[in-house]
Formats: structure tokens, C-alpha cells, sequence
């Protein structure tokens, strides 16, 4: 009786003898594209391998893989840019805003300086006094 396909544990790979291998091939084929799943082939009566069922992946020649290699590196390198370039323009964006809350800011406490005599205010001296705290960190 047939040995069935599935194993819990996948481990080195299996030998089939191809009559079986005929009719089970279905099975074999789907064994090794969900589990990766390695089956070798061998004539009947002969333990030495003739051919194997290989997952997909597993089947790239050198030159496939050197290609899929160099179009990831191309696709990173290009996401790698676009990023560059938005950080770039986030930080321009981000001083040129500061500048406009900085200016603003200063126009404020220089109306208040000349609404407000200083220190008739403690509310308003605390915030004088953590303001400079923060311009001075």
C-alpha cells in the first residue's frame, strides 16, 4: 500500500518509485508547492534518483534568481528615494512653519510687553518665564 503524502514533519526528501509516482502526481505536486515538499523519483526496483518534484522556488535556475535579486535592489533603491525626497520636503516644511509660529509668537509677547507693565501680572510672568525656559532648551 502507498505511503500517504502528507507528512507532519516534512524532513529530507522522499523517494518514490515513478509508477506510483504516476498516480499519485497530483497529490505530489500540490504536496510541494503547500509544504515544500521535496520527491525524488526513482525507476522501479532502483534506489538511485532519476528526477524530483521540486517546489516552484526551489526550481529557479541561478540566473532567475540574480534577476529577481536585481529588480528587488532596483524597486528598494526606488522606494529608497521617494522617501529621501519626502523627509527632505517634510523638514523644509516643518522649519519654514516654525519660523511662522516663532515670528508670530514674538509679535505677541511684544504687544503684551507693551499692554502689560511687566511683572503686574504673576499669570503672565510664569509664561514669560517658561517661554524663555523653552527658547533657552
Amino acid at each position: 500500500m502507498a505511503v500517504p503524502a502528507h507528512t507532519p514533519h516534512p524532513g529530507p526528501a522522499r523517494a518514490l518509485p515513478l509508477r506510483e509516482a504516476r498516480t499519485r502526481l497530483t497529490q505530489l505536486v500540490s504536496m510541494a508547492e503547500l509544504t515544500d515538499t521535496v520527491t525524488l523519483l526513482t525507476r522501479d526496483g532502483d534506489p538511485r534518483p532519476i528526477a524530483a518534484i521540486v517546489p516552484a522556488a526551489a526550481a529557479r535556475s541561478a540566473a532567475q534568481a540574480r534577476a529577481d535579486a536585481d529588480r528587488v535592489a532596483q524597486v528598494t533603491a526606488g522606494w529608497a528615494r521617494r522617501l529621501d525626497e519626502l523627509h527632505r520636503h517634510s523638514s523644509l516644511r516643518h522649519a519654514a512653519e516654525l519660523r511662522a509660529v516663532t515670528t508670530a509668537l514674538a509679535e505677541v509677547w511684544a504687544e503684551l510687553e507693551r499692554r502689560v507693565a511687566p511683572g503686574s501680572d504673576p499669570g503672565l510672568a510664569r509664561l514669560r518665564a517658561a517661554h524663555a525656559d523653552l527658547l533657552a532648551g
